[in-house]
């Protein structure tokens, strides 16, 4: 079986992470996630994300594509905001030879949403967490559903959601 690429899209404070790691976790999967990078890439010294903000996707783009080639599954956690970087992940997927699926994450409650991104915390050392300005102030498209796409309101349960994501897959190609 081939393996399988989740690639998320949406803003910060949707609850991507919460969901990517549910799904990693049931799936055996790798969860890249770009936030993680970025930090890494900024605590170097070495470059500014700031001035290169394709470079966390990049290599986000190449660890998942290197864990793909070796046969495992990979959920990509990336804000993923436009067509061009959803086109990029689509190529990964099919370049190493995997299934891809799509699934775009929202909080329904724009005052829920607001809560939560005011409330965070960094759980990455050296990490900043967008305020809620930056996230309403950022370039998104909501992602076009199609057959290996499904949008998935974070709003309440993850473990819901994430049983959400599970049956659209098996739904689609026995996987579960």
């Amino acid at each position: 079986m081939a393996p399988l690429l989740v690639s998320l899209a949406g803003l910060p404070g949707t609850g991507k992470t919460t969901l990517a790691r549910a799904l990693a976790a049931e799936l055996g999967a790798v969860h890249v996630r770009v936030d993680v990078i970025e930090t890494a890439l900024e605590s170097s010294g070495a470059v500014s994300v700031a001035e290169h903000p394709e470079l966390g996707y990049r290599v986000a783009y190449a660890l998942a594509a290197d864990h793909l080639r070796g046969g495992t599954s990979v959920i990509a956690d990336t804000v993923n905001p436009i067509a061009m970087t959803r086109e990029a992940w689509r190529r990964v997927g099919v370049d190493a030879r995997a299934d891809v699926f799509e699934i775009e994450v929202v909080c329904s409650d724009a005052p829920e949403h607001r809560r939560r991104v005011e409330a965070r915390t960094a759980d990455i050392p050296g990490h900043a967490e967008p305020t809620w300005d930056d996230v309403m102030s950022r370039a998104y498209e909501p992602l076009p559903l199609g057959p290996a796409s499904i949008r998935v309101d974070m709003l309440g349960n993850a473990e819901v959601a994430a049983a959400q994501v599970l049956a659209a897959l098996a739904d689609r190609g026995g996987r579960s």
